[in-house]
């Protein structure tokens, strides 16, 4: 090889590393920009600008109540909100023009920190303010979707909605078949014998059982102060069935059968406050666009078994309702 060959090699090499080190750091610099023009789409898309005259508030909790959560790779806001919806509680209750609080339930339930958590900021509005609460079940107001539903005035369900499943679940998966029959070895270094619980014990199934009844009886508590029932009759209900909104309104569990548009004619009526408010928000053909993008991109073996894993909410105490499927 003679000089020219070895000047025009090295030249090409270090034309290579430059264009290379370029494609990186214009990735990096796109995606970083890419993200804080999401970020800033998040904040501004659902702003707290409510009406300047007396209006009730629309809260509306859809879908597993949990914290508050992303996905994929722009980091898209999905399903219920927990943060942004406490926020938006607090919100209203510094608002003196805010005369009341409509919370639309959608939900199978869900944690049991969250559950609660909503449950107790609800409770501190109407404490604070002396402001109703009246809550509308739509498709499903189950476990935790129907705890939530217990810091209000009134309860009122769609002719078809599924509530009740007043109980506690918590599960995992034991995978020590696959592993043994992937030839996969588990090893687990502990400082006590229930530290790891993947090969569950009668002792360790006997502790989490004690978490277990713990959340069960506070849940029972809170319906029995919100329905003005003994604990004895609510646990008389609460073996972990769901109800329809018959069989709920007959059980004490409701108070009225009723469409939406009748139930927000009543409570405007009632309150004589006739302009309802909910922040509004801008996300939603980003949402739809970003996923769209987001399902034609090939997801790793990695990203997949990461996603089963969260799916799994293995441990994870819940006050949520199975659904057939």
């Amino acid at each position: 090889m003679n000089k020219k060959q070895i000047g025009g090699l090295v030249i090409a090499v270090i034309l290579f590393i430059m264009v290379g080190v370029s494609s990186v750091l214009t990735h990096a610099f796109s995606n970083r920009i890419l993200m804080d023009s999401m970020e800033e789409l998040w904040r501004d898309g659902a702003g707290f600008n409510p009406p300047l005259n007396d209006y009730i508030a629309v809260v509306r909790v859809q879908g597993t109540i949990q914290e508050q959560t992303t996905t994929g790779m722009f980091e898209v806001p999905v399903g219920y909100q927990h943060i942004t919806t406490m926020e938006y509680i607090d919100d209203l209750m510094n608002d003196d023009n805010n005369q009341g609080i409509l919370l639309y339930v959608d939900s199978p339930g869900g944690t049991v920190y969250e559950s609660e958590e909503l449950y107790l900021k609800l409770k501190e509005y109407k404490e604070r303010t002396d402001r109703p609460v009246w809550d509308y079940m739509a498709h499903y107001a189950a476990s935790g979707g129907y705890m939530i539903s217990m810091a209000s005035d009134k309860i009122y369900a769609n002719p078809n909605t599924t509530t009740g499943s007043i109980g506690v679940i918590m599960s995992g998966y034991d995978m020590s078949g696959l592993y043994e029959k992937l030839g996969i070895r588990y090893i687990s270094i502990t400082s006590g014998e229930n530290k790891d619980s993947s090969k569950m014990t009668e002792e360790q199934i006997a502790i989490y059982q004690g978490q277990v009844d713990e959340y069960y009886n506070k849940f029972v508590s809170i319906v029995s102060e919100g329905r003005g029932m003994t604990e004895e009759e609510v646990k008389a209900l609460a073996d972990g069935r769901v109800y329809t909104a018959n069989q709920a309104l007959n059980n004490g569990l409701i108070d009225e059968i009723s469409l939406y548009e009748d139930m927000t004619m009543a409570m405007c009526s009632e309150l004589g406050v006739y302009e309802f408010y909910e922040p509004e928000t801008e996300l939603d053909f980003f949402t739809s666009l970003f996923a769209r993008i987001e399902s034609v991109i090939p997801k790793s073996e990695a990203q997949i078994l990461k996603e089963t894993a969260a799916d799994m909410e293995s441990g994870v105490p819940m006050y949520y309702a199975e659904q057939l499927r």
